[in-house]
């Protein structure tokens, strides 16, 4: 073992400066302290510095208002994950829809609301926008589909100055033609000065994929300023580290996660995803810079300044999921501006923020190699101090459920021929336990920071998923219906998944087979040429392929065989080998197949550099009746701290939106939501009256039933 230090200055060390203050740390001379940024404030801390809401009070608590968007769809199951904005007593919040709907935040009446999709009925992700004022002019930016739209603020109407009548085509500017494959920006960009800088999400299946670039656009005009190519070109940095002419067809390394700001260095943060194919990488040997990297970027011109990769040649599809929080740390006596980047894997890297050397010694571990034909794993991956390793990262035959005698035979069972243990055992053809899986540890919601504190907090997920490689080419003699199975688990169940047993009501899969009900099979083969809305088009599939899934879907064609000359796969030659799917490894009650605690919400002091309390995030109400203690339970959106000593978070499968005290991990107040509440709550000041926010949005990747609503909470008068 050895300190890691794969970083690179691209620029002389950079002066010191003062530390980033949040903008909604301190009230305005109104008393009033707005929410102007996702996650708050460019440092992307979640941190609200009013005490009104507070340990002693917090007890009190009650819905001041509802706001129902209605517009959720039942099939498969619309999510919300928006981290409301509030500027000046508006906010801004979006819809299962992608619509952007403007609220009074005093008591949620509806202002205005902008549809990009004019009633056709798209859905998707969609966590926030991005607020822009120069103190005359007020816009809104946000992405629907392939789409930047810049909106006026005042009205939602589309500015049309910007790009063509309000919008700019996201395909455009990617340096190749990517018009038949999948692009959209589910997190909002950052603005400084006059750019704003945005990443996307991109495909990551076997076939064709678009890059990660990340660009910055004029405000004023959506013109691209710059971009940075995170597949480097020849000539580049990093391009070493693909193979000669990868640049000109890989995909991923994208930055779907959003941005964080040093607006003092004018330096934009992010964190960056896999590159394509997520599972199998024979055809992209090497390290492949810049995925699964942290980035540290010029704001204004795009160059990079470092970078410190996380993992190397990703094939476990462990995106970094969000951006750095911007944070100071205490270490010898010494102030460091610094980084904290939360991570799928639960590992916490702890980074100076100017230069990207490790704050706390980071080791490159060796891992075992992979065994899939063709496939060139790294030897080694980057550690951080075990203090620092905040998720499970182990999984063997010891640590298998004991909720109850059935359920660990069951999974013991379940488990015979499979690859189990460490973090990092490649995927096989066998079958092999990934833990954390492969949403997390930590997803897209990220961590919240007390800078009075200097202790940061984050949830992650403890549950094991399995996944086992077989041969692209299918086998002989194949039925419609099998065929589909297996291009559903390769290209569509990352998205739509396998469905949750714990949630028998609303199963994602079992919800798009439900479309049949509603839908013709033409319809579905247009969007899968096509694509709607955030759903991609599927270029990669033929007539063949399309008729396969469509079976899978309607469960028919079990005995009409494949003629095998009419198959199409573009990808079977250069990805011979490809997933089954993130399989769920769960027990037949729908509990998850490790040991509790699944989920955990946990507070780390950044000075000592190890975790000062970790607690179970969430409850299995059935079996909270058995009498079991809160289990935690895996769990999706991010949480809020404030200076009244308290963390709110959501995120849990039991629907409650919890506040707790951040010095202990105290349930102090819970309330049950209508549905999941998988975002990030705000919290905002108005008139000397704390709120906070959240939505209640269900559906999404913990597979539960949708809903459309925001509640916001407060005091009684």
């Amino acid at each position: 073992m050895f300190l890691f230090k794969n970083y690179f200055l691209a620029s002389a060390p950079l002066c010191c400066c003062i530390l980033i203050f949040c903008l909604s740390c301190d009230p305005g001379t109104d008393g009033n302290i707005d929410w102007p940024v996702y996650s708050g404030d460019p440092a992307g801390n979640k941190y609200i510095g009013s005490g009104i809401i507070n340990k002693e009070n917090v007890i009190n608590l009650e819905v001041a208002w509802t706001f129902q968007t209605g517009d959720m769809r039942q099939s498969p199951p619309s999510t919300i994950e928006c981290n409301p904005v509030i500027v000046e007593g508006v906010m801004y919040i979006t819809s299962p829809a992608l619509k952007v709907i403007a609220l009074d935040a005093r008591n949620g009446t509806e202002l205005w609301r902008f549809d990009p999709f004019e009633g056709s009925g798209s859905f998707g992700e969609n966590r926030g926008i991005t607020y822009w004022t120069d103190g005359k002019s007020k816009r809104i930016f946000y992405v629907a589909g392939a789409w930047l739209y810049c909106l006026d603020a005042m009205s939602g109407s589309p500015v049309e100055t910007f790009g063509a009548g309000g919008k700019v085509d996201l395909y455009e500017g990617l340096g190749r033609e990517i018009h038949h494959l999948s692009i959209t920006a589910p997190t909002p960009g950052v603005i400084h000065e006059d750019v704003l800088i945005l990443g996307s999400r991109v495909g990551e299946g076997p076939g064709p994929v678009a890059p990660g670039h990340i660009r910055a656009f004029d405000i004023h005009t959506g013109q691209v300023r710059w971009i940075f190519h995170t597949i480097p070109q020849k000539g580049e940095f990093g391009h070493h580290t693909w193979p000669e002419d990868a640049y000109k067809n890989a995909g991923g390394a994208n930055s779907w996660g959003g941005f964080t700001l040093d607006e003092e260095r004018g330096i934009v943060f992010c964190g960056t995803g896999s590159a394509s194919y997520d599972h199998w990488g024979g055809d992209r040997v090497g390290e492949n810079l810049f995925a699964n990297s942290i980035l540290a970027l010029n704001a204004i011109t795009g160059d990079r300044i470092w970078h410190f990769q996380v993992v190397h040649h990703d094939i476990w599809d462990y995106d970094i999921p969000c951006p750095p929080n911007l944070v100071q740390v205490n270490k010898d006596g010494k102030i460091i501006d610094a980084i904290a980047q939360p991570t799928k894997m639960g590992h916490l890297f702890v980074l100076d923020r100017e230069t990207g050397n490790p704050v706390y010694p980071v080791e490159e571990v060796p891992v075992p190699p992979s065994e899939v034909p063709g496939e060139f794993s790294w030897p080694t991956q980057p550690f951080p101090p075990p203090s620092l390793r905040y998720a499970r990262q182990v999984f063997n035959r010891e640590d298998v459920t004991d909720v109850s005698n059935e359920s660990r035979e069951y999974i013991l069972k379940t488990l015979e021929g499979m690859n189990l243990g460490n973090l990092f055992i490649p995927p096989s053809l066998e079958g092999t336990t990934v833990m954390p899986q492969f949403n997390g540890g930590t997803n897209w919601g990220g961590a919240a920071y007390d800078p009075e504190t200097r202790i940061l907090y984050v949830n992650c997920s403890n549950e094991p998923e399995w996944i086992s490689m077989i041969p692209s080419e299918p086998e002989e003699n194949i039925s419609y219906f099998r065929l589909g199975q297996r291009l559903y688990g390769t290209v569509c169940s990352g998205c739509h998944g396998f469905g949750n047993p714990q949630n028998p009501g609303s199963p994602a899969l079992d919800k798009l087979k439900g479309i049949r009900e509603e839908r013709t099979k033409d319809y579905v083969d247009s969007v899968l040429q096509h694509g709607k809305g955030q759903m991609p088009r599927f270029s990669m599939l033929g007539k063949t392929e399309r008729q396969a899934l469509i079976s899978y879907l309607w469960e028919d064609g079990r005995e009409n065989l494949i003629d095998r000359d009419s198959l199409q796969l573009s990808f079977s030659g250069e990805v011979p080998f490809v997933a089954t799917g993130h399989n769920v490894l769960r027990d037949p009650e729908g509990f998850p197949a490790s040991k509790p605690p699944w989920g955990t919400l946990n507070a780390i002091d950044l000075d000592a550099g190890n975790i000062l309390w970790q607690v179970p995030l969430g409850t299995y109400p059935g079996l909270e009746k058995r009498g079991f203690e809160p289990t935690g339970t895996f769990n999706m959106g991010g949480p809020l701290v404030t200076a009244g000593g308290l963390v709110f978070i959501g995120a849990s499968l039991d629907e409650r939106f919890r506040a707790i005290d951040k010095d202990t991990g105290e349930v102090l107040w819970e309330f049950q939501l209508a549905a999941g509440g998988y975002a990030t709550p705000s919290s905002y000041v108005i008139d000397g009256k704390q709120y906070v926010v959240i939505a209640a949005g269900g559906g999404g990747k913990p597979e539960t039933a949708p809903g459309d609503v925001y509640y916001c909470f407060s005091l009684p008068d």
